[in-house]
């Protein structure tokens, strides 16, 4: 399902900020060079992600699932001086393409880029943070949310990609399969947390934005 129009979506990136040298590059070698590159975050989500951090302004970003580095980058453009961005990703061969690209960023010392699990990363983590962005294995959603919930500042937000599943979520028609059971329980558990104020953003994908109270 095309949940985006495609001329209404090249329309907003002709009228949104472009994507600087260092997004471009990854953006462009990510689509010749690595594997899916459709889980790269993209022009106009990414600028929506760089808004939103200039918005928050966190000192302190995690991020569970890095890809290329691409949503990263972009949030990492809203911190604020001596803030931090931790990034998890447990796929050893993108790490030092990663790598490469986090040293080219102006900023690259509040970057913080950690190969592994993010199960077993995330309990030894002591800061608290103001952002977090959930970009990884689906099915693993629910307990990353929980696991950051007491990790995240009051008033702090937890975004997580990828929640409208290509439209799945909503088509009687689809293969309910286990990708998509996750992402609508995660949907129902986010909606239904009393413990937030859930908006979830049809962009690209789909975006839940919830913001703890």
């Amino acid at each position: 399902m095309e949940i985006v129009n495609a001329h209404i979506e090249k329309y907003c990136e002709l009228h949104s900020e472009p994507e600087n040298d260092l997004l471009q590059k990854v953006n462009r070698e990510t689509h010749l060079e690595v594997l899916m590159p459709r889980m790269l975050s993209g022009h106009l989500q990414g600028r929506f992600l760089a808004m939103l951090s200039k918005m928050i302004r966190p000192k302190y970003i995690l991020e569970i699932g890095t890809f290329t580095g691409y949503a990263a980058l972009c949030l990492a453009e809203g911190l604020v001086e001596n803030g931090k961005l931790i990034t998890i990703d447990i796929n050893e061969e993108l790490a030092p393409r990663v790598n490469q690209y986090f040293s080219q960023y102006e900023k690259a010392s509040q970057l913080q880029y950690m190969n592994g699990d993010a199960q077993e990363i995330i309990p030894n983590l002591n800061e608290k943070f103001d952002l977090v962005f959930i970009d990884a294995d689906k099915k693993n959603y629910a307990k990353y949310y929980e696991m950051v919930f007491d990790k995240v500042s009051s008033g702090g937000y937890i975004i997580a990609d990828n929640v409208l599943w290509s439209g799945k979520v909503v088509d009687a028609n689809a293969k309910k399969d286990a990708d998509t059971l996750n992402m609508l329980a995660y949907n129902e558990m986010v909606a239904n947390d009393t413990r937030v104020e859930a908006m979830l953003v049809p962009l690209r994908d789909g975006l839940m934005i919830c913001r703890k109270k």
